[in-house]
C-alpha cells in the first residue's frame, strides 16, 4: 500500500434529512444545520479548521458563483483559507486531505450541497456533456443510464429482475438510515425509460453533508475511532460514450487499484450508483462479492443530493468505522453520464 507524509482521517460527518422539496429554505439555511452539527462533534469551531473546501454546482442554483453565498453558512469571521470544486463534494475531500498531506493544514472542513427540485435535473445534468456532438441532442441522464442499462442486458451480465432486486435492497437497507429519503417496502413502477423503470432511479432532491478531515494525534484527539484514508484516488472515462464500452468501468478499477482496494478485502461498500445497473457495473469493476456489505445506507437509490451524494458515500463509510461496525470500507464516487468520472477510497479503523 501506498505510504503517504501523513496519516488523515475522517474524524465527523453529518448530513441533512434528505427531502424532495425545501421551499422554504435556501442552500445557505440548508446547510448550516450540518455545519453546526459536524463541528459540533469535533468540539472544533469555523475558525478553528486550517482549511475549507466545498462542492457544488452553479447549474443547479441557476446562477453564478453562487458558492460564494453558501459561505454565510461558514461564517464570514475570522478570515478563513477556502476552496471550491465544481462537482461533487468527493472531490472537494480529495482536495482538502492533498492540503493536509502538505502539511500547512491539521484539520479541514469539507461540505458540499445541492438543490434538484427548482428545476428539471435530467436536463441541467445534460450540459455537462460534449458540446458539439452530444449536448446539441439533449439526452438526458436517465436516457444515458437507460442506454449503459440495455448494454448491461445484452452482454448477458443481468436482467430487469436483477436490477429490481438491487432497489428493493436499497429500499429496505434505508429503512435504518433516518436521512433517506426514500426507504421501505418497492413499489411497482412504469419503465421510465426504458429499461429502467423509475425505482431503478435516483429520487430528485435536495440534501447536504460535511465531514471532517484532521491528521495524525490531531484526528486521535477529536475522534475515539477516526476513519484512516489508506488510499484515495480518481480517475476519468474518454469523454465521448461512443468509444466506451459501457458494460464495465476502468477508470473505477484502476482509482480501487491506486487506492489499495484489491490488497485486502473489505467489509462494506459506499457506492455511488444513481441507477440500480450501475450499482452492477461497479460490483464487478471492483470485484465485491456477497461477503461484502454494500450500500447499508441505502445509497444513491434511497437519497440522491446532487453534488452531495459522493461526499455522503465517503461520511457513510467512515461513520460505520467510527461506530466500530466495519474495519474497512471502501467508498466510491462519480460524476459525469454512464460513470464517467470515479473516485474511491479505501478506509480503516486504528490497527
Amino acid at each position: 500500500m501506498t505510504r503517504y507524509a501523513r496519516d488523515v482521517a475522517i474524524v465527523a460527518f453529518a448530513q441533512t434529512d434528505h427531502r424532495r422539496r425545501t421551499d422554504d429554505v435556501s442552500e445557505v439555511e440548508m446547510l448550516m444545520p450540518v455545519l453546526h452539527d459536524v463541528l459540533t462533534r469535533t468540539g472544533l469551531t469555523a475558525g478553528d479548521m486550517g482549511f475549507t473546501c466545498s462542492g457544488s454546482s452553479d447549474y443547479l442554483a441557476g446562477r453564478a458563483f453562487s458558492f460564494t453565498m453558501a459561505l454565510d453558512g461558514v461564517g464570514a469571521w475570522p478570515p478563513i483559507s477556502e476552496s471550491h470544486v465544481e462537482t461533487d463534494g468527493a472531490w472537494a475531500l480529495y482536495e482538502a486531505w492533498v492540503k493536509l498531506l502538505t502539511g500547512e493544514a491539521d484539520t479541514a472542513l469539507v461540505y458540499a450541497y445541492g438543490k434538484s427540485s427548482p428545476g428539471d435535473v435530467r436536463e441541467v445534468l445534460s450540459r455537462q456533456l460534449d458540446p458539439y456532438y452530444l449536448a446539441p441532442l439533449w439526452p438526458d441522464s436517465v436516457a444515458l443510464a437507460a442506454l449503459q442499462a440495455q448494454a448491461v442486458i445484452d452482454a448477458g451480465i443481468a436482467d430487469e429482475s436483477v436490477f429490481a432486486a438491487v432497489a428493493a435492497r436499497s429500499r429496505a437497507d434505508a429503512t435504518a438510515n433516518p436521512h433517506a429519503q426514500l426507504k421501505g417496502e418497492l413499489p411497482a413502477t412504469e419503465h421510465l425509460v426504458r429499461p429502467l423503470r423509475a425505482a431503478d432511479c435516483p429520487p430528485v432532491g435536495d440534501g447536504a453533508a460535511a465531514v471532517v478531515l484532521a491528521a495524525g494525534d490531531t484526528a486521535r484527539a477529536l475522534c475515539p475511532r477516526p476513519a484512516w484514508i489508506r488510499g484515495i484516488d480518481h480517475r476519468v472515462e474518454a469523454h465521448s460514450l461512443g468509444v466506451r464500452d459501457l458494460t464495465h468501468s476502468p477508470s473505477t478499477r484502476l482509482a480501487a487499484e491506486h487506492a489499495g482496494a484489491f490488497e485486502r478485502p473489505v467489509d462494506t461498500a459506499e457506492l455511488h450508483a444513481p441507477f440500480s445497473s450501475q450499482e452492477i457495473v461497479l460490483r464487478r469493476s471492483l470485484a465485491l462479492d456477497d461477503s461484502v456489505r454494500v450500500n447499508p445506507s441505502g445509497g444513491a437509490l434511497a437519497a440522491n443530493p446532487v453534488m452531495a451524494t459522493g461526499l455522503i458515500r465517503l461520511g457513510e463509510a467512515a461513520a460505520r468505522i467510527h461506530r466500530g461496525t466495519s474495519d474497512r470500507a471502501l467508498a466510491h464516487a462519480t460524476s459525469g453520464p454512464c460513470l464517467q468520472q470515479n473516485l474511491v477510497a479505501v478506509l480503516e479503523g486504528e490497527v
